[in-house]
C-alpha cells in the first residue's frame, strides 16, 4: 500500500512529503533547508523542505537550463 502524502504550508513555505505513517524517531539535515525524517530503524519516512518555493523554482530552472544546453550541443 502506498502511504505517500504531500502537504504544503503556504504561510511557512514548507513542503512536507510523507512516505510512511510510521512514527518519526529522528531526523538528518541533508542540506540546508532539507531534512530527512527517519523511523526507529533509520529508514526514510519523510522529507521536509523549508523555503520550498525557492527550492522548487531553482530545481526546475537548473533542469531546464541543462536540457537546453544538451539540446543546443554546448
Amino acid at each position: 500500500m502506498n502511504n505517500s502524502k504531500m502537504a504544503y504550508f503556504e504561510k511557512e513555505d514548507i513542503l512536507h512529503l510523507t512516505i510512511s505513517d510510521e512514527r518519526e524517531a529522528g531526523s538528518v539535515e541533508i542540506s540546508p533547508n532539507i531534512t530527512a525524517e527517519l523511523n526507529e530503524d533509520g529508514d526514510l519516512i519523510g522529507i521536509e523542505i523549508i523555503n520550498a518555493s525557492a527550492f522548487i523554482r531553482d530545481s526546475i530552472l537548473e533542469s531546464v537550463q541543462a536540457r537546453l544546453l544538451t539540446a543546443s550541443g554546448k
